[in-house]
């Protein structure tokens, strides 16, 4: 079940992404550069706030939904990303090239997924699963991960 997770956020790669600054949450749309497995790769101009807000502030929470399905994933970002990567994300995204004269003007970051609630309101009743990837668990007790939600 998990995989269906992976593979909505592969298919659905706009997602909500939630910072904080201080005591207050921060909320704006971000693309999913790419993914691999679990690890999601994202690029953020170097001077925006979304940096500062990491850098004093690592853990983020991300939603996708579309239709009756909702991925919720949380976890802690980091900026070691390879070369590599950080070329490949800026070749393949037609956006960053027109905005950005050189890969290295931006900042790259991965979120290794640590927790996904996967929310099927298609089917009765509701599915809601949650899978805790650092634990190797998941609960699969929809009216008691329901409150959270």
């Amino acid at each position: 079940m998990l995989d269906n997770a992976l593979r909505f956020l592969k298919a659905h790669n706009e997602v909500a992404f939630a910072t904080s600054e201080g005591d207050f949450p921060k909320l704006r749309i971000l693309q999913v550069m790419r993914q691999e497995g679990h690890v999601l790769y994202f690029s953020i101009p170097a001077d925006g706030s979304v940096f500062r807000e990491l850098q004093n502030n690592p853990n983020v929470e991300i939603l996708s939904c579309t239709d009756n399905v909702s991925v919720r994933c949380s976890g802690m970002v980091n900026f070691n990303v390879e070369d590599s990567m950080k070329r490949w994300i800026y070749d393949n995204n037609s956006a960053l090239s027109r905005q950005y004269a050189s890969y290295d003007k931006l900042e790259y970051f991965c979120l290794p997924i640590a927790e996904v609630d996967y929310y099927d309101q298609s089917c009765t009743p509701p599915s809601l699963l949650h899978f805790d990837l650092i634990a190797g668990s998941y609960c699969r007790d929809a009216m008691q991960r329901m409150i959270f939600y």
